[in-house]
């Protein structure tokens, strides 16, 4: 028995459209944590030295119970949409496993309703930017569940500034002007030498 090629083609599509519709999406979830973070509003932090100290719990206006899938909680640092701008590679996705707006993870946890606390030092690495910190409870099987941030929908209130290392320190600057002299003296030297022969 033979099977229609059209069947084919149309088992085919429908099997990778199911495979790329899979997954969270943003939209789904409740907001169902508190999240606060240490720095005041528009505070400006230095990667590698200021720390930010994320406390997070439950919220208590939902219903008992609503956590019970809850088993973890993962942390992290997102770009605020004006450091997402003309920046495809931060863009927001609704997709969370396309989603590039917090890519910077600052801890995962054992979900526990209330008293979560972690002090974090910005990591040398994290780009100058604009920020809020954005808390998932994640289920058993590591899929988000719920979140938490620390702004509000729009995210526009209690953002904070990350200012990156220029890799320029005063000590890199004396050794520059040091060698950029000493090679002006030995040109000069070499040609002093090679006149007096």
């Amino acid at each position: 028995m033979e099977v229609p090629v059209g069947f084919l083609v149309v088992s085919l599509l429908l099997s990778c459209f199911a495979a790329t519709s899979y997954g969270v999406y943003f939209s789904s979830l409740k907001e169902t944590l508190e999240v606060t973070a240490s720095p005041a509003k528009d505070q400006v932090l230095k990667a590698g030295e200021d720390q930010i100290t994320v406390t997070w719990r439950f919220n208590q206006s939902y219903s008992a119970g609503t956590d019970s899938d809850y088993k973890t909680v993962k942390v992290k640092l997102c770009y605020a949409p004006i450091s997402q701008k003309d920046r495809s590679w931060r863009k927001t996705e609704d997709r969370l496993k396309k989603d590039k707006t917090c890519p910077h993870k600052i801890v995962a946890h054992p979900y526990t309703t209330s008293n979560n606390s972690f002090t974090w030092t910005v990591e040398k690495d994290i780009p100058s930017g604009v920020y809020f910190v954005r808390a998932y409870a994640l289920d058993a099987q590591d899929e988000e569940v719920a979140y938490g941030q620390n702004t509000d929908v729009h995210k526009v209130n209690n953002l904070f500034k990350i200012q990156a290392i220029t890799g320029r320190h005063v000590s890199l600057d004396i050794a520059s002007v040091c060698f950029s002299a000493f090679s002006i003296v030995s040109l000069a030297g070499f040609f002093y030498m090679e006149k007096r022969k």
